[in-house]
């Protein structure tokens, strides 16, 4: 799953990787999170484009988005058939720039580890992603998007068992193109990474506060050692031949 990620180049760096029109002018975020602004790209009139939407997809139909849980992450496995998501996959697809993502390890003692899962040589990726246009009763209209994920590869699978999606920039257009480009032939493209794209770097839990949004981070640390299991509370039995716990 992705439920933290960076996008710290310059706008100018991200324009030139991903051609869009526009020159926007964004500070770099170290620590994005769910319900904030994110960066997409998408093909619309022929051309690449930037906007900023909600991290959190509302489906179009959705009458009262209240009563839908928080939809950041889309499973590329079933994307073309949910509800949720098929209508986006047909005519919504768009690329999520980033630097990398974040995940935890939880040890056998519960323990959480945070990791910085960033491409070995740097630079940027385009996770896949799906966005939406929803209008509200009241004329109100907000534009959302979510990630599409996948298994994990072989980097990230001792970490956790899925992974954002990257689209090679060979096939940026392909999965842009929603008019040529069916959502099943898009379908494809939706894999692991390739195991030597990424490296893994552990990192401190100040990752875990929204609030904590610099460069500081990002600097490893020692993996934080695997906390002892929990004591698992005897019973006992009382007069009256129950058990309790103490």
């Amino acid at each position: 799953m992705c439920g933290r990620y960076s996008l710290k180049d310059s706008p100018t760096d991200v324009r030139a990787r991903f051609l869009y029109g526009e020159q926007p002018n964004f500070p770099p975020r170290y620590n994005i999170a769910p319900t904030q602004p994110i960066a997409i790209v998408r093909a619309q009139h022929g051309a690449r484009h930037f906007a900023l939407v909600r991290w959190g997809l509302i489906p179009g139909w959705a009458k009262d988005p209240s009563t839908l849980p928080l939809l950041i992450n889309a499973r590329s496995e079933t994307a073309l058939v949910k509800p949720a998501f098929r209508g986006s996959m047909r005519h919504h697809r768009c690329l999520i720039p980033a630097n990398g993502f974040y995940e935890w390890r939880r040890g056998p003692g519960g323990a959480k580890q945070a990791y910085w899962i960033a491409p070995k040589d740097g630079g940027l990726v385009g996770f896949a992603g799906l966005w939406c246009d929803w209008m509200g009763a009241d004329g109100s209209e907000i534009e959302t998007a979510a990630f599409l994920t996948t298994q994990a590869n072989a980097t990230v699978a001792p970490i956790h068992d899925r992974m954002p999606v990257v689209i090679d920039p060979a096939d940026f257009d392909r999965w842009l193109d929603t008019a040529d480009v069916s959502a099943k032939e898009a379908a494809q493209m939706l894999k692991p990474a390739p195991d030597d794209l990424f490296a893994a770097t552990p990192i401190s839990s100040r990752v875990n506060k929204v609030a904590n949004d610099d460069p500081d981070i990002l600097t490893p640390v020692d993996p934080e050692p695997d906390a002892p299991p929990k004591p698992v509370r005897q019973a006992r039995k009382t007069a009256n031949d129950q058990f309790d716990l103490f």
